[in-house]
């Protein structure tokens, strides 16, 4: 796992824009921040730092970007006109570029999925999981 993990890692990082997002200044730190938008819909802030375990700050920076570049929307919260949510373009040409650049690692995903049984499928989340965990205090050690 040692030697494989960089290999991913590195791999993820060479994944393709779609032409339409190249010039937006994307990274794969946005990846899961549009994964979310996308497959969960428009949230607050609030809700993607926890999702994503950062900052709030940090993810608002990440969306004032996101929303200068035209890939993000920022609207009022119909339940609550003093909250903002956050929320995927509805331009249909940088939405669906955006479905591209994620689908690459979905269609991983399932492939690596599909011939696992669900309990096996858990096994392999809760160890990814506990190794990052124990990655995240390696740096006081």
């Amino acid at each position: 796992m040692l030697l494989l993990m960089p290999r991913v890692a590195a791999r993820l990082k060479r994944i393709p824009l779609p032409e339409r997002l190249q010039s937006m200044r994307l990274a794969p730190r946005h990846l899961s921040l549009l994964s979310y938008l996308l497959f969960d819909g428009p949230m607050q802030v609030s809700h993607l730092a926890a999702r994503l375990e950062v900052a709030p700050t940090t993810v608002s920076l990440m969306v004032s970007d996101l929303v200068q570049q035209g890939v993000l929307v920022r609207e009022n919260d119909p339940a609550d006109r003093r909250r903002t949510i956050v929320g995927l373009t509805g331009d249909p040409v940088t939405r669906s570029a955006i479905e591209r650049w994620l689908a690459s690692g979905a269609a991983a995903w399932r492939e690596a999925f599909e011939p696992l049984t669900p309990d096996e499928r858990a096994v392999f989340v809760r160890t990814i999981e506990i190794y990052e965990g124990a990655t995240g205090g390696a740096e006081g050690r």
